[in-house]
């Protein structure tokens, strides 16, 4: 399975609650870099999963539009999550051939180390926009190897 983790896009504008944080126009733009990029280097993942947070649906919608791929808002992928959460979930998913994760850091940085088998968990930070391809022969921790790590800002 080839996995893509995505980050939600930079999203400083203010709100009531964290979870109601929208894209900032930075943040709107690092999403159509992406969605531009996916579509020129035919990424098309069989099921493109986002976290439910609003800054993160946002990113997911607008990089979906360009692979023209359906967003399914997956309560998982919200903040806090675990990488043995999204394994067991990945596991779940392993008749699909690719899936991209769309969520938010530090979860999406323990869950690349974990499936990379990095000693240290934290010693991947994903930047917000950036978009991260890891293949995973198994679904298990240490298994993947990773394909690339893009920020946006280079796509």
């Amino acid at each position: 399975m080839l996995i893509y983790l995505l980050r939600h896009a930079d999203a400083d504008t203010p709100a009531a609650r964290d979870v109601e944080r929208a894209l900032s126009e930075k943040g709107r733009a690092q999403a159509r870099k992406v969605g531009a990029f996916c579509e020129a280097q035919e990424i098309d993942p069989a099921l493109l999963l986002s976290s439910p947070v609003r800054r993160a649906r946002e990113t997911a919608e607008i990089v979906a539009e360009k692979m023209r791929a359906e967003v399914v808002l997956t309560p998982w992928l919200a903040c806090g999550m675990s990488p043995h959460t999204a394994l067991e979930e990945l596991r779940a998913l392993r008749g699909e051939t690719s899936v991209m994760l769309v969520g938010h850091e530090p979860d999406l940085g323990l869950l690349a180390a974990h499936l990379l088998g990095l000693a240290t968990p934290t010693a991947l930070h994903v930047r917000k926009g950036s978009l991260m391809s890891i293949d995973l022969g198994f679904i298990r921790a240490g298994a993947g190897c990773l394909q690339f790590a893009l920020p946006s800002r280079l796509m």
